[in-house]
């Protein structure tokens, strides 16, 4: 896997829901279309999972966890940004999404929750904020910025 391949991978992604609202319908067609175990599901987490050990994904490191943004928002992408965090039993900082935030949650523990949500994937709208935390294990969570919008906050 070569980040050139994992953008194709993305892209046909990002394809399907560019222009779309991030709210709960996006949230229940992306775990409908794509859940854990389709193959789309599996191309991705094996495709991070190969990133991560070849050593161009979560290449850097703060506070215990591993992470990277791997794309920044372009048009191959339809505007989205691609970050992947590697975390073990730890809270990240907090931080607001101007735009949304569309994650896939990809347990290397079985069992591992992400913000509580399992393996699959969780939208958060327009505004939203959170701290994001991997509890139960550990997990890589892929995470797709509109525009590549984030602001850390102090909460």
């Amino acid at each position: 896997m070569s980040p050139q391949e994992f953008q194709r991978l993305i892209a046909g992604v990002t394809e399907q829901i560019a222009g779309r609202p991030l709210d709960d319908a996006l949230c229940a067609w992306l775990n409908a279309t794509w859940p854990e175990g389709s193959p789309t599901f599996r191309d991705l987490a094996d495709a991070c999972r190969a990133g991560v050990t070849q050593g161009w994904l979560c290449n850097r490191e703060a506070g215990g966890i591993r992470y990277g943004r791997v794309f920044k928002p372009v048009p191959e992408l339809h505007g989205f940004s691609v970050d992947v965090v590697d975390m073990n039993e730890i809270a990240g900082p907090h931080h607001r999404h101007p735009n949304g935030e569309i994650d896939l949650i990809m347990p290397l523990t079985e069992g591992a929750l992400f913000d509580g949500h399992s393996a699959g994937w969780c939208v958060y709208g327009p505004g939203s904020a959170h701290r994001p935390t991997v509890s139960e294990g550990r997990a890589l969570v892929l995470y797709l910025l509109p525009e590549g919008a984030i602001e850390f906050t102090a909460s």
